[in-house]
């Protein structure tokens, strides 16, 4: 069995989407706030990816469990010294807007200073640089990236059910989640739960920037400019439901490469640069038809509803 590139590449962009929308999710669950530096994080973790491969001469799914401490140290740490304390203080949600816009900044800024850092000393490619070469290759499938970026949505599926449903910290995760001033009352660590959130979230973006550096093209600002996207598949999804997360990340993920692949066939090579308008159109719809997202349907209800529209006579 041989797969298409293109389908393979659609795969591998809306696997990892996914991740990054689940990511983005988990933030929002617990603090209500959207973290507008989520896709500099993955960038982090395909800095780390370079770091790896080009510098230490390593394996580079190595580097995976590196990423996934990395980013989520950065996410918590950021939560721990810059949105807690404006929460304590009764900040509100513009201002922690704004307080993730700042720490997106400081991130490619501080990605951009590296990458000149280790350019200058090792005399590796930091920019624009691409790594497929350090990937594997597996018979009739690709890359491994592929089958690595299928596998680890999964996985990662699999283990976050696990913990929010079989563990007593899950347990206490989502009753924070629910009801933060009720599950405090009860002795629930509120802000050790919010903490570990946002250190899964930027774990979770870490591991994503691993994989598509793996796939795509990089530079310091690759991961903000998916923002959109991530965005439109957590509004697809809900921003309340971490199935829903994954659901629209594939959604937005599929259409964006698959779309824009039928259309340029139709009116040209030129479009292709333009791909951003799908997850802005999908965006768009969700908010304006149903703004509590894929999550929020009642498919009962719709399908009640289109077979008495089938059935009514005029």
């Amino acid at each position: 069995m041989v797969v298409d590139p293109l389908v393979r590449d659609a795969v591998i962009y809306a696997s990892t989407l996914s991740m990054l929308s689940l990511g983005l999710t988990l933030t929002y669950l617990t603090t209500k706030v959207p973290n507008f530096a989520h896709g500099s994080l993955a960038t982090i973790g395909s800095y780390t990816l370079l770091t790896f491969t080009s510098v230490l001469k390593l394996n580079a799914y190595l580097s995976i469990p590196f990423a996934f401490l990395i980013s989520g140290g950065a996410s918590a740490a950021f939560y721990l010294l810059a949105l807690r304390p404006l929460i304590n203080r009764g900040a509100g949600l513009l201002h922690q807007m704004i307080a993730t816009i700042a720490f997106e900044l400081v991130l490619i800024a501080s990605l951009n200073i590296y990458a000149d850092l280790i350019t200058r000393t090792f005399r590796v490619q930091s920019r624009d640089v691409l790594l497929r070469r350090f990937d594997v290759q597996i018979e009739g499938l690709g890359p491994g990236v592929f089958l690595a970026s299928v596998v680890f949505v999964a996985v990662t599926l699999v283990v976050l059910v696990l913990l929010l449903h079989r563990t007593r910290f899950g347990v206490a995760m989502r009753a924070a989640i629910e009801n933060p001033m009720l599950a405090g009352t009860l002795g629930v660590n509120v802000k050790l739960v919010y903490l570990f959130s946002w250190f899964l979230a930027g774990g979770l973006a870490g591991v994503s920037g691993v994989l598509l550096g793996l796939h795509y093209q990089q530079d310091p600002a690759f991961g903000s400019r998916m923002l959109v996207s991530i965005f439109a598949s957590s509004i697809l999804g809900g921003l309340s439901s971490i199935y829903g997360a994954v659901l629209g990340g594939y959604v937005i993920g599929l259409v964006e490469v698959l779309g824009i692949f039928q259309l340029s066939r139709v009116v040209g090579g030129w479009i292709l640069p333009y791909r951003i308008i799908f997850p802005l159109l999908i965006m768009a719809v969700t908010l304006l038809v149903f703004p509590k997202g894929l999550s929020g349907l009642q498919l009962s209800g719709i399908v009640s509803r289109l077979r008495r529209g089938g059935g009514a006579t005029p």
